[in-house]
């Protein structure tokens, strides 16, 4: 399984389409501070998986700040961050991941790409796709798993 991870799109739609056209993902994640631009592409896939949460910038938004969905036999820890204050270290993000029983951690808000192992958390920020360029792709095969960090 294919999964796309974007964060901090802050307006790029055009990116991220051209990133889903070129990837053919079989799910997408966006982690917040873009939630309009994300929801204006999931009708645009209906065979692709859309998995999102809001960030600080997304203002009105009543999706749920944290998600833990199941995408292919793995639970991700979802979030923006902000709440966790990544900016000034990921202890709290992780520790809350760790004891959800995740297998996965996606978060934004920093605009600086990441991903590191904690303890067996796979611990993904695939940076800005709207300021740095950036994203991810995450590929799930039975029980391994790998992380390529991208640029548009």
């Amino acid at each position: 399984m294919k999964i796309v991870i974007f964060s901090d799109s802050h307006g790029a739609v055009e990116l991220m389409r051209a990133v889903i056209e070129r990837e053919k993902p079989d799910a997408v994640i966006h982690a917040g501070d873009g939630l309009r631009d994300i929801k204006a592409l999931e009708d645009n896939y209906p065979a692709v998986k859309f998995f999102y949460v809001p960030g600080n910038c997304d203002f009105g938004s009543f999706e749920p700040g944290t998600k833990m969905p199941v995408i292919g036999g793995k639970t991700f820890f979802l979030t923006h961050g902000h709440g966790y204050y990544v900016k000034y270290g990921l202890d709290s993000i992780i520790n809350n991941a760790c004891a959800s029983g995740a297998d996965v951690l996606v978060f934004g808000h920093t605009h600086e790409s990441y991903c590191g192992n904690v303890n067996g958390l796979l611990v993904i920020n695939p940076g800005s796709v709207g300021f740095g360029h950036t994203y991810g792709v995450l590929t799930l095969d039975g029980s391994r798993m790998w992380y390529e960090a991208k640029s548009v």
